[in-house]
């Protein structure tokens, strides 16, 4: 069942063709119309719209851009409608809109679901779509890395399932090699690291800190410095409250609060107030006292030593000189010598975490080889079936001599440890295993086989790219082909069969073909005539669907060159009825 159909397409100002309008079947379309009648152009829209090179030479004369747009049925879980709505794009009932502009100046722009794109997205989108076979655009299956994929695809499970497990354990590797390389390559980095850090830590484990030591050594030490004026001063302010008792005629503030208490004292009863005034002047007597006895005490305890100034500046000296060198302050250096040590464990331990990765990489490397070596065996009997089924419908289209094979190759490395052991012998690899995979053509006994893009003719290489999506159809199609000239060089009992093989194509995807030959235009679900008129100096070209005695008549003309001659329309309508029978 087919999942994405190119629907329509809309061309205006491209080439001859001045305002066009294609209609596509969901199975298979023909083009047809005369030499010079633009033919071409409806590749090379589909081309351009699904981000083909534009080339302003294409631009109609006269016109100011030329503008391709579609209209493409997507089954909204596809990968194509996915990555169109992770662009933004809206999907309209299921439908995409697409459109691609190309002005005369060069300038090209791209619309994807209503949203302009990078023209990119267009060619992100035909992988996913569309498979071009053309005289000289050819794609898809044409790239080895597409070969390897169609190859996988049709072997099934027998690759799928030892691909996966290969994958899963390349990805490991990857990482395993990566962490390795990093420990490895940095080693010397990383000792001369663990050699900072253990010194460091050394000299903070030497000094043995304590937290809040570095503050409480700085004001003993502006304590012990000025230990006579600190003195000095409490004696004054003690004698200043208390009393000196060298000097009994003085007046201090003790006695002269008592004074004050004892007045106030003798008639506070008259008055709650004033009775209240005497308590508060009694309070200050008490805390006259407690601060004259604290200061008497503050000053016989002063110490004046300076061997302890002295100890406590070398104290003071040597943890300035770890606060210099790992953290602000104390606390700060203890919080460095903490995470240091857990560095320094996991440095100190990165021998035996190489050892460990080593181990579990050459262990990899081993289950990559044997997962590469059942990888390459499903591979070679996949591709022999494979080729055997492609050669067997070159027969059928007039490519009787012509061979197809597989090359399965593996590039083998000087140095193991770059690769890994695929029957004995050291090979590169990849994420999709050791093989390198390419189709081969042999065109004629005699000949070397080479690659398909450099062993084949422009309509040889269609018809090889037709056997080929023929046989690969049943695994996973894409949505739409487009064959352009697949019947180059091909006449008679070859070109009903290339006719047949496209019908069959179309049953489980959209095909589109343009073609001379009426043989294959014949087994068409919908038949397209691009037509020309003159209307003065400008060529018009417009799309028709041919249906009942319209496509009679083309198949005619196609046969004969007179769409009237009673023996060209008999042989039309019997090319018709061999074509629904032979489907």
């Amino acid at each position: 069942m087919v999942v994405s159909v190119l629907e329509e397409m809309r061309i205006r100002s491209l080439g001859v063709i001045d305002d066009a309008v294609v209609e596509l079947s969901p199975g298979f379309t023909a083009v047809t119309g005369e030499t010079g009648a633009g033919k071409t152009m409806v590749v090379t829209s589909l081309g351009l719209l699904l981000g083909g090179r534009a080339d302003p030479a294409l631009v109609r004369v006269g016109a100011k851009a030329a503008v391709v747009e579609g209209r493409i049925a997507l089954d909204g879980r596809s990968p194509a409608a996915v990555r169109a709505e992770e662009a933004g794009a809206e999907l309209d009932d299921g439908t995409l809109l697409v459109s691609r502009t190309l002005s005369a100046e060069g300038r090209s722009r791209a619309h994807v679901g209503g949203r302009s794109v990078p023209v990119g997205l267009l060619g992100e989108l035909a992988d996913d779509l569309v498979a071009v076979h053309g005289q000289t655009d050819q794609q898809g299956l044409l790239r080895p890395a597409r070969q390897r994929q169609a190859l996988d695809r049709y072997a099934g499970d027998a690759v799928a399932m030892p691909l996966a497990k290969y994958a899963d354990a390349y990805r490991r590797l990857r990482a395993v090699a990566a962490e390795l390389a990093e420990l490895t390559t940095r080693a010397r980095e990383r000792a001369q690291e663990a050699d900072l850090l253990r010194f460091g830590l050394e000299e903070v484990a030497a000094a043995e800190p304590v937290p809040g030591e570095d503050a409480e050594l700085s004001a003993e030490a502006e304590r012990l410095g000025h230990a006579e004026a600190l003195a000095s001063a409490a004696t004054a302010a003690h004698a200043a409250l208390a009393g000196d008792p060298e000097d009994p005629e003085g007046i201090d503030a003790a006695t002269l609060v008592a004074g004050a208490h004892r007045a106030v004292a003798a008639v506070r009863s008259h008055d709650p107030a004033l009775a209240a005034l005497a308590d508060r002047i009694g309070e200050i007597g008490i805390l006259l006292r407690d601060v004259a006895g604290e200061l008497a005490g503050y000053a016989s305890d002063l110490d004046a030593d300076p061997r302890r100034l002295a100890a406590v500046e070398e104290r003071r000296a040597a943890l300035t000189h770890l606060t210099r060198k790992y953290g602000e302050d104390i606390t700060a250096v203890l919080a460095w010598a903490e995470s240091g040590a857990e560095r320094l464990a996991e440095l100190d331990g990165d021998d035996e975490r190489i050892g460990e990765l080593t181990a579990e990489r050459d262990a990899l490397r081993a289950e990559l080889g044997e997962l590469a070596e059942a990888l390459s065996a499903a591979r070679a009997e996949a591709a022999e079936r494979f080729a055997g089924a492609v050669t067997a419908e070159l027969a059928e289209l007039a490519m009787p001599h012509a061979r197809v094979s597989f090359s399965l190759r593996q590039n083998a490395v000087s140095d193991a440890e770059s690769g890994i052991e695929v029957g004995g012998r050291a090979v590169a690899y990849g994420p999709h295993g050791a093989d390198e995979v390419e189709l081969l053509l042999t065109p004629h006994p005699g000949a070397q086989p080479r690659p398909i893009a450099k062993g084949a003719s422009g309509g040889e290489l269609s018809r090889v790219m037709l056997a080929v999506e023929v046989v690969f159809a049943g695994s996973a199609p894409v949505p739409t082909y487009l064959f352009d000239e697949v019947d180059a060089g091909v006449g008679g009992k070859a070109a009903v069969e290339v006719g047949r093989r496209l019908a069959r194509l179309a049953q489980s995807a959209q095909v589109v073909v343009v073609t001379h030959l009426p043989q294959v235009a014949a087994f068409a679900d919908r038949h397209l005539v691009v037509e020309k008129t003159h209307d003065g100096a400008v060529t018009r070209s417009g799309v028709k669907a041919m249906e009942g005695e319209d496509r009679v008549r083309e198949l005619s003309r196609m046969l004969a060159g007179q769409e009237d001659s009673e023996l060209a329309r008999a042989h039309a309508e019997e090319l018709l009825q061999a074509a629904r029978a032979g489907r």
